[in-house]
């Protein structure tokens, strides 16, 4: 079984799998992640004395687990006309083996049928990637792809530097100190280090000596140069034993380690786990994966805040547009990027990379696909990346595509450009001129003066996001009726376009500016008087003409009739 899942293979159990429900071989299988035997007792059991619908959508989920979509997407989709109640993470699994199947057509129209049961940003994120991926034009990289001679018959992942010339990883390669982990049938995980030349040759792997070593898993390392320490995560100990909670479930917590091999837990809980820690210098935040219960779907990336490694906050979930219904893992920032791993429905297949622009600190634009050559139909995880000395870009990542040597392996890569697709983000709020939101408000982008590129509306807070593949220079109106339409005009690559910094926007109303007086609306500007006996502009009459000319070029609709008297004098 892949490593992509650590999450899916650190449970096991202290003295059986414990059920609260009737006594079930199919659940123990299942839960034991003997998948292909799970689903064989399910049907038997099936077919004795029926199955609950929990045990429906766990046959669901093993016939997905080991391949057989058609019979996935069938039992999924019987569950469903039964009770369409499932979890996030069953819904994104049935949507996935809907695309497997039929294609991404059904699974797009299955979406549309939810739309108003599922969230505004998975609906955003679904439609951009769903178009991008259709135009492979924009997301195809020119990405040089090579197997640097580290990997072996087993699972080797989670790919991270350590230095100029070395990089860190995660394998399930035979050791002395560990024994053999059921579940996947290699060794409990270890942490290598390797040096890789120019030429991508590399010395014979060796473990990482900062770490003390345990007879249990140790995986997915990072190394902090400013830091000079690596973080890691590792099984759940009482002295030299596993930990388990009372459900009989070990779980993995994040570490830190120096140079010295003093090491210190960061994170523990011996319910839930933890994954692929982060640390990024810059900020101090420490990014990592978990699932709480409480989040999008399965795992989701989180931040805390750091002061110098040592944890200075609550976790911080990073909203809607980058968690899913899927699993959210291996996050690594670089050049204001985010990148990281997700089996969310509308990939290429299985996990696929990522990339995000960071917005503000804690805002973050539309998760755009990598595309086909660095993503595949198989699973693709763990990416990092840096600039190269001569210019252009390098890095790794790990999957199981076809024509490796284990169950993973890592691949490097390079190109010319920096990885991803560059986007336009522009997003804000629309507000009237008593700070009230305005909803259903328009938001339209064009290319030059009549090609409309996207719309979308505000929501009930007035707040919107657009995001469009990058172009140089777009223009914005903004708009509702009876209220002002706003041209924002051209702009060639705008600070707050580009950063997707947010904008503040204010529409008049065309109530606002009008007075209902008996049988007639008159538009609200200072009455004003000319001079006895002159018809010259001053001051006071000009300030007012201009306020009407100023309406009348927010709502040139209008048509005015100008009236004036003389009096007695």
């Amino acid at each position: 079984m892949s490593k992509r899942f650590l999450f899916f293979v650190v449970f096991v159990t202290a003295f059986g799998f414990l059920y609260a429900q009737k006594e079930s071989k199919a659940d123990r299988l299942y839960y034991e992640y003997a998948y292909s035997q799970a689903a064989e007792a399910y049907e038997k059991e099936r077919a004795k004395s029926g199955l609950t619908l929990e045990q429906e959508l766990h046959l669901a989920d093993a016939y997905f687990r080991t391949g057989r979509y058609d019979k996935s997407s069938a039992v999924f989709m019987e569950v469903y006309k039964k009770d369409s109640l499932m979890t996030n993470a069953q819904f994104n699994t049935m949507l996935q083996s809907l695309s497997k199947t039929s294609g991404p057509d059904r699974a797009k129209a299955f979406l549309n049928t939810r739309s108003d049961q599922v969230s505004e940003a998975l609906m955003i994120n679904a439609d951009f990637n769903y178009e991008t991926l259709e135009d492979l034009g924009l997301t195809i990289g020119e990405y040089t792809i090579f197997q640097p001679n580290i990997n072996s018959p087993q699972s080797d992942f989670a790919p991270s530097f350590y230095g100029e010339e070395r990089i860190l990883f995660t394998s399930g390669r035979p050791s002395d100190l560990k024994e053999m982990y059921d579940p996947s049938g290699e060794s409990y995980l270890s942490i290598f280090s390797v040096s890789i030349t120019a030429t991508n040759a590399a010395v014979r792997p060796g473990p990482l000596t900062w770490v003390p070593r345990i007879p249990y898993h140790q995986a997915t390392p990072f190394y902090s140069e400013a830091l000079n320490e690596v973080f890691y995560v590792q099984s759940n100990m009482d002295a030299e034993v596993l930990a388990f909670d009372n459900n009989g479930k070990n779980t993995l917590a994040i570490f830190r380690s120096d140079e010295s091999g003093s090491f210190q837990p960061l994170f523990r809980d011996l319910s839930t786990s933890f994954y692929y820690p982060y640390y990024q210098e810059t900020t101090g935040r420490l990014y990592f994966a978990a699932d709480f219960g409480n989040g999008y779907g399965g795992t989701d990336l989180y931040y805390v805040s750091s002061n110098n490694g040592q944890i200075m906050s609550q976790p911080i979930n990073l909203g809607p547009h980058i968690n899913t219904p899927g699993n959210e893992i291996a996050p690594f920032v670089f050049d204001g990027s985010l990148y990281f791993s997700s089996d969310v429905f509308y990939g290429l297949g299985g996990m696929d990379i990522y990339k995000s622009e960071v917005q503000g600190g804690d805002s973050f634009s539309i998760p755009v696909n990598l595309g086909p050559g660095i993503n595949s139909n198989k699973d693709d995880f763990g990416f990092i990346v840096r600039k190269e000395q001569g210019g252009g870009y390098y890095g790794y990542f790990a999957s199981n595509r076809p024509g490796g040597l284990g169950k993973d392996d890592i691949y490097g890569f390079r190109s010319e450009e920096k990885p991803g697709l560059k986007t336009l983000a522009f997003r804000g709020t629309v507000r009237d001129t008593d700070g009230f939101a305005i909803e259903k408000a328009f938001v339209r982008l064009f290319d030059g003066d009549s090609l409309r590129l996207k719309e979308t509306y505000t929501d009930r807070d007035g707040n919107f996001l657009l995001e469009i593949p990058w172009r140089d220079s777009v223009r914005v109106e903004v708009g509702k009726e009876r209220y002002e339409s706003l041209n924002l005009g051209n702009t060639t690559g705008g600070k707050t376009l580009e950063t997707g910094e947010p904008l503040m926007l204010t529409l008049t109303s065309l109530e606002s500016i009008v007075l209902k007086q008996a049988n007639r609306t008159l538009l609200k500007v200072d009455a004003f008087h000319f001079e006895r006996n002159s018809k010259s502009l001053t001051p006071e009459i000009t300030a007012s003409l201009d306020e009407a000319a100023l309406q009348l070029k927010k709502f040139p609709e209008l048509r005015l009739r100008l009236e004036a008297h003389t009096d007695s004098r």
